[in-house]
């Protein structure tokens, strides 16, 4: 009984350590990794999580937890997959007994449609069920979930800058001044900040200056424009703003348009440079025109000039100056009607000539 007693002991003992061994063997698993194909998914495209098993598997359950607001699901590689809305469970069962095993599984998703704002999210995996292809090996369940970061935005268009005035820009002469901010569908910034700078070698300066919704005055040169600390922008962007530029010399100037974000240490969202060129303006002269000379050469009349010269070609159109060539009055009146004296000469003479004519006849 005893050496009986003593046998039973050793198998017990042995199949005590090849349990415990089994078990141990679940630690190989660490090697488990997750990663996904992009990790900015936009609205109605797909993102696919692939899960790595760092060995070949004959049997699992892995549960893929998602946020349903942002993501829904559109398939699994293997196994018989189930969404139960916030996670999508897919089971897996080698019937072949280890011919057929599998060392990596992947799930697709598609983000919603109808999303306007950056949203990062999580694709969390846990495990149960594990082992290898002939069940000789089961792992531990993964209770601590493994995580894949992702965000889920619109796809975003770059801003746009532009900077628009009509004419041509004089020295010292007020000119309005058209500065658009714009996007198809912007980047969102809890604190943009429109600023301007100008470079020139002429030694001359120049002011920006607008009116908010808040009648507050703000040169974009100097203080930039509206509040500090910055403004909301971002999705459709269309922001209109008017201003009135002064160039107090003429020459070439250089406009550099900058959108920052006050976020993240005023870095530049977009910035565009413009270049402009101011025109002299030009003193009266002694005839009395004052003519400005702007970009390229051109004139512009001012409206106080005193003369209007309107000679083409056409001899037709030349204007006549009446102050300078007053027609004359004649000193006599010229002699009109009919002269009665001349014809009553002519009629005697007829008459005379008419009469001897008649009596040289008769004689004969």
């Amino acid at each position: 009984m005893k050496k009986i007693a003593k046998l039973f002991s050793i198998i017990f003992i042995m199949m005590f350590i090849g349990i415990f061994s089994n078990k141990v063997n679940a630690l190989s698993l660490d090697a488990i990794n997750i990663d996904t194909n992009k990790s900015i998914v936009n609205p109605g495209t797909e993102v696919t999580l692939t899960i790595n098993f760092g060995k070949s598997l004959g049997a699992y359950t892995f549960d893929i937890a998602y946020d349903n607001s942002l993501l829904e699901f559109v398939s699994a590689s293997d196994g018989t997959p189930s969404d139960q809305g916030t996670k999508v469970r897919v089971v897996y069962y080698d019937s072949s007994g280890g011919s057929n095993t599998k060392d990596s599984l992947t799930v697709t998703f598609k983000a919603k449609e109808g999303i306007t704002t950056s949203n990062p999210t999580d694709l969390s995996v846990t495990a149960e069920g594990l082992a290898n292809g002939d069940a000789s090996e089961e792992y531990d369940d993964i209770v601590v979930p493994i995580t894949k970061n992702i965000t889920v935005e619109p796809d975003y268009k770059n801003y746009e800058l532009d900077l628009q005035y009509s004419g041509n820009i004089v020295e010292n002469e007020e000119k309005e001044i058209t500065i658009t901010t714009k996007s198809e569908m912007g980047r969102y910034y809890d604190h943009a900040r429109l600023l301007a700078e100008v470079s020139t070698s002429t030694g001359g300066t120049v002011t920006l200056i607008g009116i908010d919704e808040q009648q507050a005055k703000h040169d974009l040169i100097q203080s930039g424009w509206g509040d500090p600390s910055g403004y909301k922008i971002g999705g459709k962007v269309n922001q209109v703003l008017k201003f009135t530029g002064l160039f107090t010399k003429a020459g070439d100037y250089k406009i550099t348009l900058k959108l920052i974000d006050r976020d993240t240490s005023d870095s530049s969202i977009v910035e565009k440079a413009f270049d402009i060129k101011v025109g002299e303006k030009q003193t009266s002269n002694n005839n009395g025109n004052n003519n400005n000379t702007v970009n390229g050469g051109g004139t512009v009349n001012n409206t106080n000039n005193n003369t209007n010269n309107n000679t083409t070609n056409n001899p037709t159109n030349n204007v006549i100056n009446n102050t300078n060539n007053t027609e004359k009055l004649p000193e006599e009146l010229p002699k009109t009607g009919i002269d009665y004296i001349s014809i009553g000469i002519i009629m005697t003479v007829l008459i005379i000539s008419t009469i001897y004519v008649i009596k040289n006849q008769k004689r004969k």
